[in-house]
């Protein structure tokens, strides 16, 4: 009995294989992205009681922060970085928000969240409005 060929079975498959291999990541990169609104709970404080941090950004550039979970300083987004560290030395671990009013450029945003960064702050979290204004 004759035997079947199966090379060019192999063949085939190894060039839709190929052709998989290079059409999957166009796919991945061309995707458009409708974004959902913000639903989200309450901010809840980590164990240990310690209010989080939270650095505002006014719609007229001006930035704040309120490490202490009272007041409200002016700093310059320069100095975000050296209070940021100082609390730091009191608490390792600190859970840290930043309130930008929607008018707020997105590279100022983008600036406070890389001195964060710089500052050792992996995690930064973005504070939202709900549909119902809380």
């Amino acid at each position: 009995m004759g035997e079947i060929n199966v090379v060019p079975y192999i063949d085939v498959t190894l060039v839709l294989l190929i052709i998989f291999m290079i059409t999957t990541p166009m796919l991945q990169t061309g995707v458009e992205v409708d974004l959902p609104k913000a639903e989200s709970a309450n901010v809840e404080q980590k164990e240990g009681g310690k209010p989080p941090i939270v650095i505002s950004i006014k719609k007229d550039g001006k930035h704040y922060i309120n490490a202490d979970g009272v007041t409200d300083d002016l700093v310059q987004p320069e100095d975000i970085n050296a209070r940021v560290e100082a609390v730091l030395a009191n608490n390792k671990n600190p859970q840290v928000l930043i309130n930008a009013d929607k008018s707020v450029d997105y590279g100022a945003v983008v600036t406070v969240m890389a001195s964060l960064k710089n500052a050792g702050i992996p995690n930064v979290g973005l504070m939202t409005k709900s549909d119902d204004g809380q």
